[in-house]
């Protein structure tokens, strides 16, 4: 197969992916809805994730504290991995598996929001900082493949991307994430 033939390939899934997508519209509405009142009421969003999870909860929460389209007063949005003292220091004293959920019981406060991405719906990390931010009364959003994995049982909102191939499901979280970007700074 050559490069352009791999590239056609994988367009023709990404499009293929992107046609499900709009089952989607009602969770994505009140995911929207969610940030938008937990920024408005001075509260947080935090993101997590592993690998290029990871890379979209970075990307998503400089959308938040930078800008996304328009200039406006910096919302406070941040990911749980860029701290790679308390990171290394929580994998190393405790366990990678709990790495974001003793950061979200560091700073999470009730009205703070977290934003789990995971495709498989089943990082333990992930799913701990999830069950961690629902014992301090922290609203969840879970960014998931199709099945949801275990995620989809404790999350508030469960936006689960209709594919279980992770690099469709991933092109679809930014999708979603510029979206809830979108949503969030139309109220600033």
């Amino acid at each position: 197969m050559t490069d352009a033939e791999i590239f056609l390939k994988n367009l023709n899934e990404h499009r293929e992916t992107a046609a499900k997508m709009d089952v989607l519209a009602r969770s994505v509405a009140e995911a929207g809805s969610l940030i938008r009142e937990t920024l408005a009421n001075g509260g947080r969003v935090m993101f997590c994730g592993n690998g290029g999870s990871a890379a979209d909860a970075q990307h998503l929460a400089a959308e938040l504290s930078g800008r996304y389209l328009k200039n406006r007063s910096p919302l406070a949005g941040m990911a749980l991995h860029c701290d790679t003292s308390a990171l290394t220091a929580i994998a190393n004293d405790f366990s990678f598996d709990e790495i974001y959920s003793r950061q979200v019981k560091a700073h999470g406060r009730k009205g703070d929001l977290l934003v789990g991405i995971s495709t498989s719906g089943n990082s333990k990390n992930v799913l701990n900082a999830m069950l961690a931010a629902r014992e301090l009364e922290m609203k969840t959003i879970a960014m998931t493949g199709e099945s949801g994995g275990k995620m989809a049982e404790i999350a508030d909102v469960l936006l689960n991307v209709p594919s279980s191939f992770t690099p469709r499901i991933q092109e679809m979280h930014i999708l979603i994430g510029h979206t809830l970007c979108e949503a969030a700074e139309k109220d600033f």
